[in-house]
């Protein structure tokens, strides 16, 4: 089983930044090859940020490429979003999420979340 545990949300004003962290807690017996941030704002679904695989290249939405950046340690304990120059738009509950397989940015591909950290963004 993944154990998942956001921190680093707040509230910026635009064009500010914040840096998420999702500590990372795994049984030894279990896989883990794909991680990701999803958001939920009010009244909407939740939604893919970014994703990093075990090996290869992160994934960004269209929304945050370029302002966002998704990376871990080099144990995997930790993983973390570098949100800069944010925007209203970005207010939102974060979700620290892990699967086994990488599937893209789903919804349903990932089988662990964490409880969500807020970030609001005021213009």
């Amino acid at each position: 089983q993944v154990q998942l545990q956001e921190s680093g949300g707040g509230s910026v004003q635009t064009g500010g930044s914040l840096r998420l962290s999702c500590a990372v807690s795994v049984d030894p017996n279990t896989q883990r090859n794909c991680m990701a941030w999803f958001r939920q704002a009010p009244g909407k679904g939740r939604e893919g940020v970014a994703l990093i695989p075990r090996a290869g290249s992160p994934t960004y939405a269209d929304a945050v490429r370029g302002r966002f950046t998704i990376s871990q340690d080099n144990t995997r304990s930790n993983m973390y979003l570098q949100m800069n120059n944010l925007k209203p738009d970005d207010t939102a509950m974060y979700y620290c999420a892990a699967s086994r397989y990488c599937a893209g940015l789903e919804l349903a591909a990932f089988e662990w979340w964490g409880l969500g950290t807020q970030v609001t963004v005021s213009s």
